[in-house]
């Protein structure tokens, strides 16, 4: 049989993660060095690996349930090679150290086990709740691999030059960066998306590290709710950028 398929085989690497192609990433376990993925993102895997499905530790499990924010994920584990993706996203692996990364848990495809994650809230000047509002913060070191739709931006942030977001585009941002969420209109019309211009909410980010936007954006943050009612959704209560949780992690 011939056919130009022949042409898209097994890359041949030493290192942990191998991006196989632009939206699909190869990972290698040698037997001590659990991984965790997203649920439902192997698509292929050789030799003896467990999948555990039901990993999720207790402070996860609440920080899900307050915020809506967190990772379904599968321990995977064994001797062997496992091919991951998910809805054919662009695979990015990034190194984390001690500046830590911050990051939106729906463009995480897959990171170490030894790196420690957690649910922060970002502020907000008005008080909005829903997509930018909470975010998973991972530090330790190791490797994650993030997806974005098509092909990123990365920007760089300097004191001297902040940069401003999509809240609906942002993937992940240095940790160490100051981050406000604000909307460039009238406090009157802060319920909706600036006039007829279809933009909306935003992020800035203040210091020194980097800023990733992907050349997508995903449902606005205003129709996002954490909670019942229109107190979550607009900030109100215990889950508002005005109750105890602001710039707090969920434990």
């Amino acid at each position: 049989m011939q056919s130009p398929l022949f042409g898209h085989t097994e890359q041949q690497s030493q290192d942990r993660y191998t991006v196989q192609n632009p939206q699909l990433l190869r990972v290698a376990l040698t037997g001590h060095d659990d991984i965790l993925a997203r649920k439902g993102a192997m698509v292929a895997y050789q030799g003896l690996i467990d999948f555990d499905g039901e990993y999720q530790s207790r402070s996860q499990r609440t920080a899900r349930a307050r915020t809506g924010e967190g990772l379904d994920l599968m321990r995977c584990s064994g001797q062997g090679t496992v091919y991951f993706a998910n809805l054919a996203q662009y695979v990015h692996v990034v190194d984390v150290d001690q500046e830590g990364l911050t990051v939106d848990s729906s463009y995480v495809l897959a990171l170490d086990s030894t790196l420690h994650t957690e649910v922060i809230a970002v502020d907000s000047q008005y008080g909005i709740s829903g997509s930018g509002k909470y975010q998973l913060n991972i530090s330790g070191s190791g490797k994650v691999a993030l997806m974005t739709s098509g092909q990123p931006l990365m920007m760089q942030v300097t004191p001297d030059k902040y940069v401003t977001a999509d809240a609906d585009a942002i993937v992940a941002w240095s940790s160490s960066l100051r981050v406000q969420m604000q909307a460039q209109t009238h406090a009157s019309g802060v319920r909706q998306r600036r006039g007829s211009t279809g933009e909306g909410w935003e992020l800035s980010f203040l210091g020194q590290g980097f800023a990733l936007v992907q050349p997508s954006e995903v449902m606005p943050p205003q129709h996002a709710q954490i909670g019942p009612g229109l107190g979550a959704q607009f900030g109100v209560g215990q889950h508002g950028v005005h109750a105890q949780n602001q710039n707090n992690a969920w434990n």
